[in-house]
């Protein structure tokens, strides 16, 4: 599966979830600096069918699957992708690595700055990034070649950050930003919908006879302004997910994807008939309500943001009004927002 790199990114007609999100309701810090385990979030489980709403905490998991359900989980590390890029007047500007397309070329968000193309501006420890061009027509991303003296993710654990949003206070080490089962890295965010995963929550997973198996999807920054489609990431569906998936499906024993980056990864690699098979490239796929969900039966994430085109991937699984009746229940019973939040079971 390989996207068309160079094609026009537009979203396709949809009118993702909208509501109020209070300032209260965004999670400022870490669970640890709360006084919380990370396994001790809240988890709000709602099922389709009837649409009850449970409300528990994250360590309850294993209570609402059974024996023999498939988690999926992301395996991709976070990476501290963000920089200080210095202009030849001495500005400085925060620079965010979001995707490497190729051995040196990036696409970069240089934040709330404009830049042109053709400029070169200066990185820690003589590192440079030259801006090529706007990646895929967008405002906000860039395409660029980034020169530095260290290979990659040395010198971003020498010199980079995580990448970190106005709401999060305070700078946090990039340990707060990883999953417990990360291998690989690369994402510029982190799949956060797994951070509340635990090795206590996961030994329960599997004395209680649950499986799990692991893709691997880079995430890039997130697409933060209404209608910017999604950008192409790197994933790999293993031939051993791929084969424990099918099995799941075949014995009808549920797939539970851990996190809307795992979603696209399966679809991606899948037929329309649900069968998924060993995959690995680059994905730009956007996965609608009209085009449904064939991988998964269940989704465990995070709450996103109003308006946010994750919510349409959502739709597509939890249909609509029930997908708004959830929403009501976080907001009314005061769930948290963003990567360091809670997180929503749906069944």
């Amino acid at each position: 599966m390989v996207a068309l790199l160079d094609r026009p990114r537009t979203l396709p007609e949809m009118r993702p979830l909208d509501c109020s999100l209070p300032a209260e309701l965004e999670a400022r810090e870490p669970p640890e600096a709360r006084g919380l385990a990370r396994d001790e979030v809240r988890l709000m489980v709602s099922c389709r069918q009837t649409d009850a709403i449970f409300h528990t905490n994250f360590r309850a998991l294993p209570r609402f699957l059974a024996p023999g359900d498939l988690l999926v989980v992301n395996d991709s590390g976070t990476i501290p992708a963000a920089l200080t890029a210095i202009r030849k007047n001495g500005d400085e500007f925060a620079l965010h690595l979001s995707t490497r397309m190729a051995s040196h070329i990036w696409a970069v968000e240089p934040r709330k700055t404009a830049v042109r193309a053709g400029e070169r501006d200066e990185l820690p420890d003589g590192g440079a990034v030259t801006f090529l061009a706007p990646h895929h027509g967008s405002t906000r991303l860039w395409r660029a070649l980034v020169e530095l003296p260290l290979p990659v993710f040395t010198y971003l654990g020498r010199w980079g950050k995580p990448i970190r949003y106005p709401y999060v206070t305070g700078e946090w080490p990039i340990e707060m930003y990883q999953t417990v089962y990360a291998r690989n890295p690369g994402s510029a965010e982190m799949p956060s919908a797994g951070r509340p995963f635990s090795e206590r929550v996961l030994s329960a997973l599997a004395a209680w006879g649950v499986q799990v198996a692991a893709i691997t999807l880079h995430a890039g920054v997130a697409s933060l302004e209404e209608h910017e489609a999604p950008y192409e990431e790197w994933f790999e569906v293993p031939p051993a997910t791929a084969a424990a998936v099918n099995a799941a499906r075949r014995s009808c024993r549920r797939v539970v994807a851990v996190g809307t980056t795992v979603i696209r990864a399966l679809e991606s690699g899948s037929e329309p008939s649900g069968l998924v098979h060993e995959a690995r490239g680059w994905t730009d796929l956007v996965v609608t309500p009209e085009r449904r969900i064939r991988s998964a039966d269940a989704l465990l994430t995070g709450f996103h943001e109003p308006r946010a085109t994750h919510l349409a991937m959502l739709e597509a699984i939890a249909g609509r009004r029930h997908l708004e009746s959830a929403y009501d229940a976080a907001l009314a019973n005061g769930y948290l927002w963003h990567e360091f939040g809670d997180v929503h079971l749906i069944l």
